[in-house]
């Protein structure tokens, strides 16, 4: 059985009956949201967490949490987490045991091939739920309602959250209690918010970027050179560099019906932050259709070389990346 992600974030309510749940896709936030919604659902229930590793290790522990019953509580939550179809067996094997408790697994993406992500779309007795990337749209729905009732939210104010996430929903969850915590009147202050999020230390990567993404071989050399990368930012690194080709991919596919490269880029939406308008312009002066094709298979196998191998220098990767993004914008 497979369940929307949109409607399960609204209301849980129809995944009672399903005696095992899984939820798996790249969207690590959103897999990390719904633990915290039926954390938040089950507060009065025993609540236990396992790794996969731990219940190939021993082979009994989920059959014996599942004959134990709790004496205090009337149910049992069990998270499994950083599962694989390694552990579809131990699953198979408590499927009609499981009575009042409930199993819910997270995973990193499936794919269609995957026998744990099969079974669970397949069985009556349980469930799955694909959580897929999220975009601009839904990014920006989730800072709206979580910021419900707090002034000075304005468009500006949106697009420096969005544009520091990176559109990434744990960090996007990361800003907004920061902004909860530093503004308790429920008053955003517009002047205070780019300091508040760090905006800053990224701006040597977005000039980096935004210099490649012009061709500019002599500045991104430089910029390569004085830009201290991150280790926990490759993924932000990533996201940023496709969101701009992205924009970039949108502007030229409607460049034939809008001559005016300004009045096309005033009326994108979201709208773009005014600081970047006029280097939007001169990108999409030197992107055409094909180049947009080799820079988004580039950043593509950049990404699954970082989240696959753990071994590399990542840093090298987003580097290289770089350097051959510069090339593509550069070649006539």
């Amino acid at each position: 059985m497979i369940f929307k992600s949109y409607v399960l974030e609204k209301n849980t309510d129809s995944t009672d009956n399903c005696k095992m749940l899984l939820f798996y896709g790249e969207n690590q936030g959103l897999r990390q949201d719904f633990k915290e919604i039926f954390k938040l659902k089950n507060k009065d229930n025993e609540i236990l967490n396992l790794f996969q590793d731990e219940i190939i290790k021993n082979k009994n522990i989920l059959i014996n949490e599942i004959a134990n019953k709790s004496l205090f509580k009337e149910k049992k939550i069990i998270f499994i987490n950083e599962a694989t179809d390694k552990i579809l067996e131990s699953l198979e094997l408590i499927t009609d045991n499981v009575d009042e408790e409930k199993i819910v697994i997270f995973s990193d993406a499936l794919d269609k091939k995957s026998k744990l992500r099969s079974y669970f779309e397949k069985s009556e007795n349980c469930g799955t739920v694909p959580c897929y990337k999220d975009n601009e749209i839904t990014i920006k729905k989730i800072i709206i309602e979580k910021l419900n009732g707090y002034k000075g939210l304005s468009t500006q104010v949106l697009n420096i959250i969005i544009n520091s996430s990176g559109l990434d929903r744990n960090k996007i969850n990361n800003e907004i209690e920061k902004i909860k915590s530093c503004f308790s009147d429920k008053v955003i202050d517009g002047e205070k918010i780019d300091l508040l999020l760090n905006i800053r230390t990224n701006d040597d990567f977005n000039d980096l970027k935004d210099e490649a993404l012009k061709g500019n071989k002599i500045k991104t050399n430089r910029l390569l050179a004085d830009t201290v990368f991150g280790t926990e930012n490759n993924i932000f690194y990533l996201n940023s560099i496709n969101q701009r080709i992205n924009k970039l991919s949108e502007i030229i596919s409607l460049k034939q019906d809008i001559q005016n490269i300004e009045a096309l880029i005033s009326g994108l939406k979201p709208p773009i932050f005014w600081k970047d308008k006029p280097i939007l312009i001169a990108q999409s002066k030197i992107w055409n259709k094909e180049k947009i094709q080799k820079a988004l298979s580039k950043t593509y196998e950049a990404e699954i070389e970082v989240k696959s191998n753990s071994k590399i220098r990542k840093d090298l990767v987003i580097k290289n990346l770089i350097v051959e993004l510069c090339t593509t914008a550069s070649a006539s």
